[in-house]
């Protein structure tokens, strides 16, 4: 990649030109787990690598450091994969093409895996470096922290010794995060009866695209178009003038990722193709309107497309989009105390038709397990409206704030040192493996801190490369001097 090789800090860069290279999909963290463990062997490190495949690298402390509190960096070894539909590209074997454009790092209509690949090459260079001068480390890459943080829940207590850490994995540089939301899944499966196809009629998809996207934590706020709750309002609104009958719909990928993309496929009668449309551009504008200042770029397309065998018969089409209509998304409550801070949200994530069910994805969030759970039940409660089965993943804990933690004391000091201003101290709605981790390990002193990246779980992605050299130093004068 021309232009990257020459970026600073040099040792980070090398690192992150290779981790963009490597497959490392939710699940299917094999190849940078490799890396990681060969990495180390090469810089004679010792490593742990855990029943799941967490990894731990221990570097001892340099000299005249040793009787230094061990410190832990920490960050997770999965990203995201996502890409615009349009885009041919294979994250099982295709390495990320990276643009640079002024101060930013960007792929080429994919996600750029900078959450949490800039934390990981961070965190490699630090182990490399040979003139940083801290005390011993233990850095930690978890799996699969992206679709259900299955690598932090299945620590065991003997992988870790130190209690201070360095989590990797925020988004805002002079921001030191000190609290985070927890969450769960539900997933919805509502049963549904097929019937043969009707005679005389036209076959149509219906796409949306164009949305941004984005984190289903950190842009929940935005309001950004939610591709499959769109699609959904169309059908519905066109529903109420004529008649057509669905046999396929699909939006969405990953639970945590707003939905940037959807299709609907359907038969309906040519006699009634003509208000179909009429219908289905009024409510686009409508819309569009609604919605241009944050998506600008949202478009409905109608194509023909392949005739069907079956469609839904027509009390199963109105139950999917009555429930999908009706389903919430989005913001539900804000912060009493932190009147910018998301309290509980949720996303409506994915949708897909199987056999005999259509499969609704759904991720919630809240920092208090009451209303986490309250939000899930409501959830529960319009499905059982449409006869809907509702299968509820395990939650994850919030992580609450420390203001008197010692380790946050230190980073503000140091921050205020080298660039002469104070940072911000923030709790997000976004999930860490902290909240986690400070259950598993009690007495945990932990700080969440980054360089700025903007847009993860979206091609619009967009690394900050400004703010990595001035990181990176800022966690070096961190690990100097716990």
């Amino acid at each position: 990649m021309p232009g990257i090789e020459n970026l600073e800090p040099n040792l980070v860069w090398k690192h992150f030109d290779e981790i963009r290279k490597i497959p490392r999909c939710s699940k299917h963290e094999e190849k940078i787990r490799e890396y990681i463990v060969n990495f180390a062997k090469k810089q004679g490190l010792k490593t742990k690598v855990d029943h799941v495949g967490n990894v731990v690298i221990l570097k001892p402390a340099t000299s005249g450091m040793a009787n230094k509190p061990t410190v832990i960096l920490q960050g997770h070894m999965d990203m995201v994969c996502e890409k615009n539909s349009d885009v041919n590209f294979d994250f099982s074997k295709d390495p990320i093409q990276l643009k640079i454009t002024g101060d930013l790092l960007t792929a080429n209509g994919t996600t750029l895996g900078a959450d949490n690949g800039i934390g990981l090459a961070i965190s490699l260079a630090i182990l490399e470096d040979k003139t940083v001068r801290h005390g011993p480390i233990e850095s930690l890459y978890t799996i699969d922290e992206e679709t259900g943080l299955t690598g932090a829940f299945a620590m065991k207590p003997d992988i870790l010794t130190g209690k201070i850490m360095l989590n990797l994995d925020s988004e805002d540089f002079g921001v030191i995060t000190v609290g985070c939301a927890g969450g769960g899944d539900s997933t919805l499966e509502l049963p549904i009866h097929m019937q043969p196809v009707i005679g005389g009629a036209e076959h149509i998809v219906i796409k949306v695209f164009g949305l941004r996207g984005g984190h289903s934590g950190v842009d929940i706020h935005e309001q950004r178009g939610n591709a499959i709750k769109i699609l959904t309002r169309l059908l519905w609104k066109a529903s109420q003038k004529c008649d057509f009958f669905l046999f396929d719909i699909k939006g969405g990928d990953k639970h945590n990722a707003i939905p940037r993309e959807a299709y609907a496929k359907l038969t309906i009668e040519t006699k009634n193709k003509k208000t179909f449309i009429t219908e289905l551009k009024v409510e686009e504008k409508n819309i569009y309107e609604e919605i241009k200042p944050i998506d600008p770029d949202f478009k409905v397309d109608v194509q023909s497309c392949e005739s069907p065998k079956t469609t839904l018969d027509k009390p199963s089409q109105i139950k999917l989009l009555n429930l999908v209509h009706g389903l919430p998304h989005g913001v539900h409550q804000m912060n009493y105390e932190i009147k910018t801070l998301v309290n509980t949200s949720t996303n409506l994530a994915t949708i897909s038709m199987k056999e005999n069910a259509v499969v609704i994805g759904m991720s919630s969030r809240s920092p208090m397990k009451s209303s986490l759970q309250d939000m899930r039940d409501r959830i529960r409660a319009i499905a059982s409206l449409s006869g809907a089965k509702v299968l509820e993943g395990t939650p994850y804990p919030g992580w609450k704030p420390d203001l008197q933690s010692k380790i946050l004391a230190l980073s503000k000091k140091i921050f205020k040192d080298l660039f002469k201003q104070e940072p911000k101290i923030e709790a997000i709605h976004a999930g860490l493996e902290c909240g986690i981790i400070g259950e598993k390990f009690p007495g945990m002193d932990m700080i969440s801190i980054g360089p700025t990246l903007k847009n993860p779980h979206s091609p619009e992605e967009q690394l900050h490369i400004s703010t990595v050299g001035k990181f990176y130093n800022f966690l070096l004068k961190i690990l100097e001097a716990v």
